[in-house]
């Protein structure tokens, strides 16, 4: 690859992870319908243009961003096979998605508001990509059950518990932190909450923490 090639390639890459900021920020405080190109352009620092450019409409940008934001919600569970430790592996997305609630909120709040509201832009995405890869995952954890490394438990709604357990800290985080009577979440509230969650799930499953 050519020096110009590769310098253009970072260029069209911070471009993308500038715009994609910038629309988190303004999708989450004005929701889908709310929220203009403009606006998203104006806050990344950039013409208008250039998000056409990159993503033609801003459907096509709302997309991205959530696909965006499950990849890296689930790419934990991307190498698991039946070989794996179960107890590894799941503490690890379990402590995963944690911390990702905690340094992600607005990707969390604005991938609940699109399922809300019957996930009408990310529906194909979810009834195609994400079932199979929940097939895929739930498949694996089966293998473990059939194979004593864990309780029989439903495959499927513990991926749906850990989703459910480790994004209310970001969905909910206003409720959690006045409940808790704090201002924001700190480093040790992570860990602790990874702890208690690990734990809770990893012991309703027969599997112990490292």
């Amino acid at each position: 690859m050519s020096t110009q090639k590769y310098k253009t390639g970072k260029i069209r890459e911070r471009n993308n992870e500038n715009i994609l900021s910038a629309a988190e920020q303004e999708f989450v405080l004005h929701g889908f319908k709310g929220t203009s190109m403009q606006a998203i352009a104006d806050r990344a620092g950039v013409p208008k243009a250039n998000i056409h450019y990159y993503f033609k409409n801003k459907a096509n940008l709302y997309r991205t961003l959530l696909q965006n934001v499950l990849t890296v919600w689930n790419e934990e569970l991307a190498e698991i096979s039946p070989d794996s430790d179960p107890a590894t592996v799941l503490e690890r997305f379990i402590r995963t998605k944690v911390r990702l609630s905690y340094t992600h909120p607005n990707a969390s709040k604005i991938f609940a508001m699109e399922i809300i509201q019957g996930a009408p832009y990310l529906k194909d995405h979810i009834s195609v990509d994400m079932r199979q890869w929940v097939k895929e995952k739930t498949a694996i954890f089966q293998t473990w059950i059939d194979q004593g490394k864990m309780r029989p438990v439903d495959p499927t709604h513990l991926i749906f518990l850990i989703w459910s357990s480790t994004q209310h800290y970001a969905d909910f985080e206003t409720q959690v932190l006045e409940v808790t009577n704090k201002r924001k979440y700190e480093e040790e509230d992570i860990v602790r909450i990874g702890d208690f969650l690990a734990d809770l799930i990893l012991t309703g499953c027969g599997l112990k923490k490292d």
